[in-house]
C-alpha cells in the first residue's frame, strides 16, 4: 500500500523540524503559509523569531502591522505577513481567539487556500483531507505517469482525486506530511535517485523512462519589466520614506521616494519628466552624492531594473511634504523590500553620518 510505504518511508527520513514536534494549529499554519514560496532553509530561522515574538494567535493579532511586517521582512510575498495578522483578529473576533477544527471554516479564513486548510485540519486532527501543493504533483504525476497539465482546472481535479485515493484516512495527518516530504527531499525535481526508490517498481515514470518530463505544466507567464529609480534624500541627518500601498508589489513595506518609467533612462532624462519636477518642487541645492546602478531583483512574473541616487538637499520643498521624514539612524525600524536591503547594505555606515 502506497501510504503505508510512505509513512514508513518517512519516519526514518523525515526532517526535524518544530512545527513538526506539535499538533497545535497556530504553529502549523504559520509553517504553512511561511513555507509557501519560501524554502525551509530560508524560513527556519523566520519562523522561530516569528512564532517567538507571536506564539499565538492573540499576541499575533493584538500586535501593530509595522511589528508584523518588520518580523517578516526579507521572506518576499508581504501579502501572506497581511494576510496572517487579518486572519488573527478575525480568530480572536470570532473565535474567542481558538482556531477553528472545521475545514470549511478553515477555507474561509484569508490567505487559507485549499491546500493549507487541509494541512492544518489533517495535521491538527487527523481530518480526512487531502493536501496537493507542488511536491505532491510531482510524486503523483510521476508515480501514475499522469501527462494532464497541473495548471489546467482538468488536472487540477484528477490530481486531487488521486491523493484522496491514495490516503488512509486512519492517518491522514502522517500521510499528508510523508507526501510532502518525499517530494522535497527524494522526488526531487531533478535527477531523483529513481533506482532506489521505494515505488521503484510501480512508478509508471520511471518505467517509461520519462521522469524528467513530469509534472507537465500548459503555458509559462510572461514576464514583465519594470524601471525604477530611488531617491534617498538627505536633509541635514534625516532622511524621506514611503509606505506603498495597496494593488502593487509589497504593499504596506516602506520605500525612498520612487519614480517608475516604462524604459531605462539616465540621470538627464530622469530630470525632465513631470515626476522629477514634482518631487523636488521648492527644494533647492540638490546635490548627488552617490548612485547605486543596474540593480536587477527578479520575482515572479516580474523583473525589476533599478537604480539608486543619493540626493542631499539644504532646503526641502512642498515635493516633499507627503513623505515620512525620519532620523536616518532609525532606518532599521521600518520593514523594507529586499530591493531596499541591497542599497542599504552597500551605503552602510554612512546614513547617520
Amino acid at each position: 500500500m502506497i501510504s503505508v510505504k510512505l509513512r514508513d518511508w518517512y519516519q526514518k527520513n523525515k526532517r526535524d523540524l518544530p512545527w513538526r514536534k506539535t499538533d497545535d494549529p497556530y504553529i502549523i499554519w504559520i509553517s504553512e503559509i511561511m513555507l509557501q514560496q519560501t524554502r525551509v532553509a530560508q524560513g527556519y530561522d523566520y519562523f522561530l523569531r516569528f512564532t517567538e515574538r507571536f506564539p499565538d494567535v492573540r499576541s499575533l493579532a493584538e500586535a501593530p502591522e509595522d511589528e508584523v511586517m518588520k518580523h517578516w521582512e526579507g521572506l518576499g510575498y508581504y501579502s501572506r505577513a497581511r494576510n496572517l495578522h487579518v486572519t488573527a483578529k478575525r480568530i480572536v473576533e470570532e473565535f474567542g481567539g481558538i482556531f477553528p477544527s472545521d475545514y470549511e471554516t478553515v477555507l474561509s479564513l484569508k490567505g487559507i487556500g485549499e491546500y493549507t486548510a487541509a494541512a492544518i485540519v489533517s495535521i491538527s486532527w487527523n481530518k480526512p483531507y487531502a493536501v496537493v501543493d507542488g511536491n505532491v504533483y510531482r510524486v503523483l504525476s510521476r508515480l501514475f505517469g499522469v501527462e494532464t497539465p497541473i495548471d489546467t482546472g482538468k488536472g487540477k481535479k484528477e490530481f486531487a482525486e488521486l491523493a484522496a485515493h491514495i490516503m488512509d484516512v486512519k492517518h491522514a495527518g502522517e500521510h499528508n506530511q510523508a507526501l510532502m516530504e518525499f517530494g522535497a527531499l527524494y522526488c526531487i525535481p531533478r535527477n531523483p535517485d529513481c533506482e532506489s526508490c521505494i515505488f521503484a517498481d510501480r512508478c509508471l515514470a520511471y518505467a517509461k523512462g520519462n521522469v524528467s518530463q513530469l509534472p507537465v505544466k500548459q503555458g509559462k507567464t510572461k514576464v514583465r519589466h519594470r524601471y525604477f529609480y530611488y531617491f534617498h534624500i538627505l536633509s541635514g541627518r534625516d532622511t524621506f520614506l514611503n509606505r506603498r500601498g495597496k494593488g502593487d508589489i509589497w504593499e504596506g513595506l516602506y520605500e525612498f521616494p520612487l519614480i517608475e518609467t516604462d524604459r531605462k533612462m539616465d540621470f538627464v532624462e530622469i530630470e525632465q519628466t513631470a515626476a522629477f519636477r514634482q518631487l523636488f518642487s521648492g527644494s533647492l541645492h540638490l546635490e548627488i552624492n552617490s548612485t547605486l546602478t543596474d540593480v536587477k531583483h527578479v520575482l515572479s512574473h516580474q523583473i525589476l531594473h533599478a537604480v539608486f541616487f543619493q540626493i542631499r538637499l539644504d532646503c526641502i520643498g512642498e515635493g516633499m511634504e507627503d513623505y515620512l521624514r525620519i532620523p536616518s539612524g532609525n532606518l532599521d525600524d521600518y520593514a523594507f523590500p529586499r530591493l531596499l536591503h541591497i542599497y542599504l547594505e552597500k551605503i552602510k555606515g554612512n546614513l547617520a553620518k
